[in-house]
């Protein structure tokens, strides 16, 4: 997907959608775009201030679907969409910023299911019961003498050099 896509589906298809989880990514291009569209409003009103009149209705048309999904990306977080409170206290809002940059919970929260179940199904390598090096038995490297018996005698000496 595309930033376009990703700024049409909080704008068209979430609104006012205070329900549910937002991933990352959405979240953060949503944020981007929103940058984007200001800064070239900004300098396009500084040519004309018609075009100041139209950067601030646009702003007015998206602060609704902005705290929409900034609420759905706290919910994947598992906090209260309440938390976006945090914001106006000083040096708070730092830890605002670290729910909005952290990644979400894995696997469905009281919020909802997962947004990116679908992306990290069970195809994916980290969701495999193996580990990272692709062995799903350990193995032990002292081979299998090294291992405890279950008999009350001990092994063999087997050291050539006794």
């Amino acid at each position: 997907m595309e930033i376009k896509d990703w700024f049409l589906k909080v704008v068209r298809d979430n609104y006012a959608n205070f329900n549910g989880r937002a991933r990352r990514k959405e979240y953060w291009m949503f944020f981007l775009a929103n940058v984007i569209i200001g800064v070239v409003f900004g300098i396009l009103g500084r040519i004309a201030d018609v075009f100041s009149y139209i950067s601030g209705l646009i702003s007015l048309a998206l602060l609704i679907p902005g705290i929409a999904v900034a609420v759905r990306r706290l919910h994947d977080t598992n906090k209260s969409g309440w938390f976006l409170l945090l914001a106006l206290i000083p040096f708070v809002n730092l830890y605002l910023i670290y729910l909005l940059v952290i990644e979400g919970d894995k696997g469905p929260n009281q919020y909802g299911p997962d947004p990116k179940a679908e992306e990290n199904g069970t195809n994916h390598p980290f969701n495999q019961p193996q580990d990272p090096f692709g062995s799903s038995q350990p193995n032990n490297p002292f081979g299998s003498s090294q291992t405890p018996s279950s008999s009350s005698t001990p092994p063999a000496d087997n050291d050539p050099f006794a």
